[in-house]
């Protein structure tokens, strides 16, 4: 099955369509913490992944970054190409959270088919709703949740993505994620394990109550 047509506009599409569609990807291999963003306004195109997870990050002037969502499998990386959406000006980074295979698709031929296709600017325009509507989650997380639910739904989260207890992590990557700083994460994580819900360890974290974690993260779990 040719992985384009996973793409939901893609039966809309004409055959001469398809066939530009298909003649103009290429297909990307990116390494565990490889940047396949850096940002800026280089408007390098759309990314469908394949196989693997992206991060969708930003950071502040004093460098804290912030990740505003995460993408898996046949999901679609819009901002990397946000110069196609009149008025956007938002800078973001991307890289590969572990080894993923993506398809890229240039910025000239996908505005070509929201010019020529309802079906792919109507799509576009659902897509981008999504990732505002994500954004303003994070927002409202940030500015009304405690860091401590925060963290332990990140925990949670992580768990289930990995379908393990005990994480590969570290209180670093944990801030980045959450936009704190690691001093910060470092003693809301050692809290946690003097209450018996974690083990700590040299680059990783063990959930042992879960059942905790969850009512602690209530209201802040996706």
């Amino acid at each position: 099955m040719n992985a384009l047509e996973g793409i939901p506009f893609w039966s809309k599409l004409t055959k001469g369509q398809q066939d530009l569609l298909t003649a103009s990807v290429q297909e990307f291999q990116y390494d565990k913490g490889t940047m396949v963003h850096g940002g800026g306004l280089d408007c390098v195109g759309l990314f469908l992944v394949l196989r693997g997870q992206l991060r969708v990050y930003t950071i502040s002037d004093e460098g804290r970054e912030l990740t505003l969502y995460r993408l898996f499998d046949r999901d679609i990386c819009l901002l990397s190409a946000s110069c196609i959406l009149r008025g956007l000006q938002f800078d973001v980074m991307v890289s590969a959270v572990e080894d993923t295979k993506v398809l890229h698709i240039p910025t000239q031929v996908y505005q070509t088919l929201m010019q020529e296709s309802i079906s792919v600017t109507s799509y576009t325009n659902e897509l981008m709703a999504s990732h505002f509507s994500e954004v303003m989650w994070l927002m409202d997380q940030i500015m009304n949740k405690k860091l401590d639910a925060r963290i332990a739904a990140f925990l949670l989260e992580e768990s289930e993505l990995r379908n393990a207890t005990k994480l590969s992590i570290t209180h670093e990557q944990i801030a980045n994620h959450l936009g704190s700083a690691r001093e910060v994460v470092t003693r809301m994580l050692k809290h946690f394990q003097t209450e018996g819900m974690l083990s700590l360890g040299r680059g990783s974290i063990e959930l042992l109550n879960q059942e905790l974690l969850r009512k602690l993260a209530i209201g802040s779990e996706r």
